[in-house]
């Protein structure tokens, strides 16, 4: 049976909360359980009871929470699958709670016999361990992370023959609801940004759109099966952080202080004055939305066989 929304309670409750978790921060665990569970209905039905999956870039396991779920078996224990959660962050990276911190938490509690966590670069993570093989590998809004597209075939290519899918998901470049074009603009700004950033450790690295991610997944000898959005519901905040982190004044000090060619910080003034342009008409930075998830599972292109 495919996960449901009804789990999202449960789910969120998995996470670290803290002695004291306020109304705000439960709110925000809940919105991110959704929006997991609605992504791997999307991925149906490559992820249920007993699969085996190889997630990439699990940071604190936010999707891992949902994925755990997702393939337990409660009938049956011993059915239940298993979750290979791989991320190369520094475990003091991340607030309120660190990556290992929340990772740790994870381990200790009812998700710990599901769930195995692995630091580790991606690329090295599967050269290392070249005779493992999965159901499914999942790499959920972990793209935009790496350094370049070439990571993503790289880490493609290493999956070929030992997993029988592959599950996508990343933001669309495209909004919607209008609210969330403020969203769109931002991560352009971001992105053009810490593009001249050489020591840049902000979570937009690289902005693949769905068309240079599809690219990339016909280079590694893979092709589309399913694809489709997910329009993220209005309580998901990652537009309006990641919106924030562009209008704020900061951002265009840091801009007029890391940036010496004049075009370039032309360009990002406009790019954060257009983002300030549509976080008004949304109302205010407080109610941007965020963009859409292009969403995709992709199976082997079949090896041509010599005559």
């Amino acid at each position: 049976m495919p996960l449901s929304l009804s789990s999202a309670d449960k789910i969120a409750s998995y996470g670290i909360r803290g002695a004291d978790p306020s109304p705000s921060f439960l709110a925000i665990e809940l919105s991110q359980a959704v929006h997991r569970i609605n992504l791997i209905k999307a991925w149906d039905p490559a992820i249920g009871p007993g699969t085996r999956v190889l997630e990439l870039g699990c940071g604190q396991g936010t999707c891992t929470q949902a994925l755990a779920e997702a393939v337990s078996s409660p009938e049956d224990p011993t059915g239940s699958g298993h979750i290979t959660a791989v991320d190369p962050g520094p475990p003091d990276y991340g607030a309120p709670f660190t990556l290992a911190q929340a990772q740790s938490h994870l381990s200790a509690g009812p998700l710990g016999p599901l769930v195995t966590f692995h630091r580790a670069d991606p690329v090295n993570f599967l050269a290392t361990n070249a005779d493992t093989q999965w159901d499914v590998a999942v790499l959920a809004h972990c793209i935009w992370y790496f350094r370049s597209v070439d990571t993503l075939r790289q880490i493609l290519s290493a999956l070929r023959g030992r997993v029988a899918r592959v599950c996508l998901a990343e933001w669309a470049l495209h909004a919607t609801e209008p609210a969330a074009m403020a969203h769109v603009l931002a991560a352009l700004a971001r992105a053009t940004f810490e593009a001249h950033r050489v020591d840049s450790t902000e979570n937009i690295q690289t902005l693949a759109s769905p068309r240079a991610i599809k690219e990339a997944v016909g280079q590694a000898g893979w092709k589309i099966e399913t694809e489709g959005t997910v329009v993220p519901d209005a309580e998901l905040s990652d537009g309006l952080w990641e919106t924030g982190t562009v209008v704020r004044n900061g951002f265009a000090e840091d801009v007029e202080k890391e940036i010496k060619d004049g075009r370039v910080k032309a360009v990002l003034t406009s790019a954060r004055d257009a983002a300030i342009a549509a976080a008004d008409s949304a109302g205010g930075a407080k109610m941007v939305r965020s963009m859409d998830v292009w969403v995709a599972t992709l199976i082997p292109e079949q090896l041509v066989k010599s005559p």
